[in-house]
């Protein structure tokens, strides 16, 4: 999804008042998370908030909480969730997020989502944080990724399975080389998802089990994904929390 296509096809009609507030954006690995949220910040002219980003702030900066986190992951060790929430806290802080923004990354964990539970308030946020959560076919994700072939070049990407180049392995628009991602595997694959059930998937039926909480098809082709969001947060906005 080029950003050209994403200016054409907006998710919502212009001229909307329609302000989504803050989102969390679901779904196993390779479900177009990060393409949603891309829609959803051009439409809206909101944040998408990715705790990675985060991160990789706070230690380029040199921050306290940066230079604990570094520390933790030179020894090759997980960065713990009482870190990663200051991050989010902080980042929070700044006047950017009170139209709305996109929680992208976060939160990962239970802990984390119960975490952000408490302290939302404390935010002052209005309204509250809704979640949408983009479904898609295990067997769907694992064509996806794995299918997935990019060119070294122009960084055109394909899918062998549902968007192949003219030429197996040769880019249509300047006959570069394709490549595969090293973490684009079966294997990785299975190993990414291994870690989504076991640490995103409880995160899902915790809002599954609260009235702000909406699921959308994420087979379906970008745009109609892109709608199906959108309609989503409009009845989640409209309900009383």
């Amino acid at each position: 999804m080029t950003s050209d296509s994403a200016a054409h096809h907006s998710p919502a009609q212009a001229g909307t008042t329609f302000l989504p507030g803050p989102v969390l954006l679901l779904g196993a690995p390779g479900v177009g998370k990060g393409t949603q949220a891309q829609l959803l910040m051009a439409e809206f002219g909101i944040p998408q908030i990715s705790t990675g980003d985060i991160l990789r702030g706070n230690i380029a900066r040199g921050t306290e909480l940066g230079k604990a986190a570094k520390e933790l992951m030179d020894k090759g060790q997980l960065v713990p969730d009482q870190i990663v929430n200051d991050m989010v806290q902080a980042r929070l802080d700044n006047d950017d997020v009170h139209a709305g923004y996109i929680l992208d990354g976060f939160p990962r964990t239970l802990a984390q989502a119960t975490w952000l539970d408490t302290h939302l308030p404390i935010f002052g946020e209005t309204p509250p944080l809704v979640a949408v959560n983009i479904r898609v076919d295990e067997a769907e994700l694992l064509r996806r990724i794995t299918g997935r072939r990019t060119c070294t070049v122009c960084k055109h990407i394909y899918n062998i399975y549902s968007h192949p180049p003219v030429k197996p392995g040769v880019c249509d628009i300047d006959g570069s080389t394709l490549s595969q991602r090293s973490d684009d595997t079966e294997a990785a694959f299975a190993e990414r998802m291994k870690a989504y059930v076991s640490l995103t998937a409880p995160v899902i039926e915790h809002y599954r089990a609260s009235n702000r909480f909406r699921e959308v098809d994420g087979a379906a082709p970008v745009e109609e994904v892109a709608e199906s969001i959108v309609s989503a947060l409009k009845s989640l906005r409209q309900s009383k929390h």
